[in-house]
């Protein structure tokens, strides 16, 4: 059974960093593209980037590009987010997801839809306040 496991959240101020990790088991990491989502409070779930399985492409949103970086290990079965340079505006409840194919293009996640868990895991709380 899927299996994704969030860590790495926490509380920080304006402008640090953290770094946020998934556990996945279950499948065969290395065969599928991984996505990150976020929810903010009171607001919907937010595509945030992507990395696809083979060549490792990877895709961000506009809101977050230049500040985060995705990156995975396939021998250790873990998806990573690296976030810096953090905002208030950052503030949200941070999943992983397994996406439903090896590799896209980065139209494919303009209109994302977010898959369900256990395809999702259950996320990780980033709160950036001073």
């Amino acid at each position: 059974e899927v299996q994704l496991v969030e860590s790495g959240g926490g509380s920080v101020q304006p402008g640090g960093s953290l770094r946020l990790s998934c556990a996945a088991s279950g499948f065969t990491f290395s065969a599928y593209a991984m996505t990150w989502v976020r929810q903010a409070p009171g607001k919907g779930l937010e595509w945030v980037s992507s990395i696809n399985s083979g060549d490792g492409s990877t895709y961000y949103a506009d809101s977050v590009k230049g500040r985060f970086t995705i990156s995975r290990d396939n021998a250790k079965d873990m998806l990573y987010l690296q976030l810096n340079s953090l905002k208030t505006e950052d503030t949200a409840v941070y999943y992983c997801a397994k996406d439903f194919w090896a590799q896209a293009p980065r139209s494919a996640y303009t209109n994302y839809h977010v898959p369900t868990p256990p395809h999702r895991g259950q996320g990780t709380q980033v709160t950036v306040s001073s």
